[in-house]
């Protein structure tokens, strides 16, 4: 069945995966915009002739998600509900010629770096003013903001260098100007996001650059906010924590996915660092910057994990007492260096000690989280939603870590994307509820 053609140029835009596909999703639509298409963020209902899938390729269950979702669109323009369907992302980098066989209803695959090219398709222009400005899909007072594309890290478990190429600094002055930019739109915080953080300025400038980088932000009138994730901890610039305590709208917050502990561990997963200069980084973390709230990300069931191996990743997450964390379960991904390994931890293992690890961490993060209560936070609010306004301290980031919740009554006045200061009162082991102080 064909479609009409009376629906010109409407574009819906899905984005799967992390945060830096939510950046490229929005380049992509400020592009199309400019060339005056209409375009749609994640629209439920939309009468677009034109769906661009942007895909996660990162682990098993992401790459399920994207196939589930390009199958699903492609049957959309099987029934003659959609024209065009484009995928473009992590997916269709690492697989495009089987994707180009196993569902040739998509009209072109687009690798990561091919947004130029995925425009031609479109007759629309690259317009290389745009570069920096792009349509916000989070809400307008936060945004993701990408400091660099790709990453040189030999992490044996990791697929993303294969996607996203060699680390690439985007320059300093197109980042403040961006910054500027979007502190003008009525943006209040900055989330720093990249493969790796800490190795900003290596490729550019010859040097580690995040702390330079981190004062040319701060500058920036109107950012309250600028909040660190995805650092890398072996050679981490120390100079970085110096600047974060130093200036008041640098939150005290970082995310340094740690992986593991074990030197067994750490050595196989090919980190560049030890057990004991881990340790060493997060004391001296929280030396220099009393208070910080630190988030991990860990791997179970990694090729070669003995139990040993996880007794030490248990033991050290008891005696750290992370702000926050996540776990996940090792996903066996070809064409990485632990490929070649045998995947020898049985998956009901895997889960089963990244149950234990997050039954941990629930404890922690409920101990943590009572110490908080009787204490007066400045809170920015995000959203209302069942009653609530729900929104964030300097020590959360969006979406995975703790929320605050004030409830809306009659004469609860709050204007979301704005801070206020919150007593909190009571607490569960991810979330903290308050009430206005007046």
């Amino acid at each position: 069945m064909k479609v009409k053609g009376t629906r010109a140029n409407k574009v819906n835009v899905i984005t799967l995966g992390c945060s830096k596909n939510v950046v490229d999703s929005e380049v992509l639509m400020g592009q199309l915009r400019a060339n005056q298409f209409d375009v749609t963020h994640e629209a439920a209902t939309s009468d677009a002739n034109i769906v661009i899938i942007n895909t996660c390729g990162f682990i098993d269950n992401a790459k399920q998600e994207s196939i589930d979702t390009i199958l699903r669109y492609a049957d959309e323009k099987e029934a003659g509900r959609l024209e065009k369907l484009y995928v473009t992302g992590c997916l269709s980098q690492r697989y495009k010629s089987d994707l180009e066989v196993e569902i040739p209803q998509v009209d072109a695959y687009f690798g990561t770096l091919e947004l130029p090219q995925l425009l031609k398709t479109l007759e629309a222009d690259y317009k290389h003013e745009l570069v920096g400005e792009r349509l916000i899909t989070t809400p307008s007072h936060y945004a993701y903001f990408k400091i660099a594309e790709g990453c040189n890290r030999p992490c044996s478990f990791c697929a993303i260098p294969l996607m996203r190429g060699k680390h690439v600094d985007r320059p300093m002055e197109d980042l403040v100007r961006e910054a500027k930019r979007l502190a003008s739109m009525g943006t209040k915080e900055l989330i720093l996001i990249a493969q790796d953080l800490t190795y900003y300025g290596l490729q550019a400038y010859g040097e580690r650059k995040l702390a330079d980088l981190l004062r040319n932000l701060s500058d920036v009138n109107g950012i309250d906010w600028i909040r660190l994730q995805y650092a890398y901890p072996s050679q981490f610039p120390l100079d970085a924590l110096d600047v974060m305590a130093e200036r008041s709208n640098i939150c005290k917050y970082l995310d340094m996915p740690l992986q593991h502990i074990s030197d067994n561990m750490l050595k196989t997963m090919r980190r560049g660092i030890s057990k004991r200069r881990t340790i060493e980084l997060v004391d001296t973390m929280r030396q220099r910057v009393p208070g910080i709230a630190l988030r991990t990300t860990l791997i179970a069931g990694h090729p070669g994990e003995t139990e040993q191996d996880f007794d030490e990743l248990y033991d050290f997450v008891e005696r750290t007492r992370f702000d926050r964390l996540g776990i996940f379960t090792y996903s066996h991904e070809e064409n990485t260096h632990s490929h070649s390994l045998v995947d020898d931890v049985p998956a009901e293992l895997k889960q089963e000690r990244a149950d234990q690890i997050m039954e941990l961490q629930q404890g922690i993060s409920m101990e943590l989280n009572e110490q908080k209560v009787g204490q007066t936070y400045k809170v920015l609010f995000d959203r209302k939603e069942s009653g609530y306004f729900v929104g964030r301290t300097e020590f959360d980031s969006p979406e995975v870590d703790n929320e605050v919740l004030v409830a809306a009554t009659p004469d609860t006045h709050i204007r979301l994307g704005d801070f206020a200061p919150v007593l909190i009162h009571d607490a569960s082991d991810f979330d903290l509820y308050g009430t206005l102080v007046r």
